[in-house]
């Protein structure tokens, strides 16, 4: 696909965010379209931050497995034997590895297989998600939905609950954990977790569908192990070469779950091609869209992130 294509597409759309391809760390064209930030007119460039929803999952998972790494947790941990007397519906049999696999079966507090848009306000009082303990009045509740590793359930709140179970296991904050074992040591300075009140002016500010409406009553404040994590398209790129140079991706990598719905597989953390060896982070929420993929033997890595709740898929379906 030519720029001129991307171009169109983007006009065609509406599309408002960034389009990076670059091959072995050589970019090969990176454009910016729309804006950052509407009320005072501020374009996107090719370094703006974009919110990226669930792509975030990733960073948690490698978070996680860095712990194994170092015995303080396991693939077989049970979550209940780090949540003590919280979540008391979480089954007793639910391990890290189904967490991992969105195959824990536990009820979720935003229920992706119910009746539900990205733009609803189905989380109540964002303000005070700061921190992940403060998620657990929020994942409290919810009945078990089939039994742990039965089948494949995508879960945000498994992702949530695992990143509770890296702050108990290893007395550190998630955010601290994401960034010392994953961001860091990729060189990502321009990717964290970036409060949506106060964002800095170099981060996209997320629009509603069709509504000049910002994202900052439908989202936590600051995300946490389910994704909303803030990067860049380069940021991205560092991260791929990063995760594909270490020992790490063979473990993530290795397919778990067909997930057929979705025409994709499943490993920890990653969506992975139905029939490539293509590994793919995607995001999608109220005033966020974002889809990056890597192809571990070109090195190839497209990354399209957007400050709108569907405007990735338009420009990701004809790049990917």
């Amino acid at each position: 696909m030519s720029l001129g294509d991307l171009d169109k597409i983007a006009a065609e759309t509406g599309f408002s965010g960034v389009v990076q391809v670059d091959r072995a760390g050589k970019v090969e064209f990176a454009a910016a379209y729309g804006l950052a930030n509407r009320a005072y007119g501020v374009p996107n460039t090719v370094d703006t931050r974009f919110g990226i929803a669930s792509g975030g999952k990733g960073f948690t998972a490698l978070a996680v497995l860095s712990l194994v790494r170092e015995g303080r947790l396991a693939l077989d941990t049970t979550a209940r034997s780090l949540l003590g007397d919280d979540l008391p519906l979480i089954a007793g049999d639910v391990t890290v590895e189904h967490l991992l696999t969105h195959t824990s079966g536990i009820g979720d507090y935003l229920d992706e297989e119910g009746d539900w848009e990205a733009d609803d306000y189905v989380i109540g009082a964002v303000h005070v998600l700061t921190t992940t303990e403060a998620f657990l009045p929020l994942l409290d509740g919810h009945p078990t939905k089939f039994k742990a590793g039965e089948r494949f359930g995508y879960c945000n709140g498994g992702y949530v609950v695992l990143s509770l179970l890296a702050e108990r296991a290893s007395g550190q904050s998630y955010h601290d954990l994401v960034r010392s074992r994953v961001l860091a040591p990729a060189g990502m300075t321009r990717t964290d977790f970036l409060r949506s009140d106060e964002l800095p002016g170099d981060a996209a500010v997320g629009y509603l569908e069709d509504s000049d409406r910002s994202n900052v009553f439908h989202l936590p404040v600051l995300a946490t192990g389910d994704g909303g994590i803030h990067t860049t398209a380069g940021d991205m790129s560092k991260f791929w070469r990063a995760l594909f140079a270490g020992e790490d991706a063979q473990i993530v990598t290795r397919p778990r779950h067909d997930v057929p719905e979705e025409s994709l597989r499943y490993g920890l953390g990653f969506w992975l091609h139905r029939t490539s060896d293509t590994v793919i982070l995607a995001g999608y929420d109220a005033g966020a869209s974002f889809k990056s993929s890597h192809d571990p033997h070109t090195g190839t890595t497209i990354t399209v992130l957007s400050n709108t709740s569907p405007g990735a898929w338009p420009i990701a379906r004809a790049l990917m």
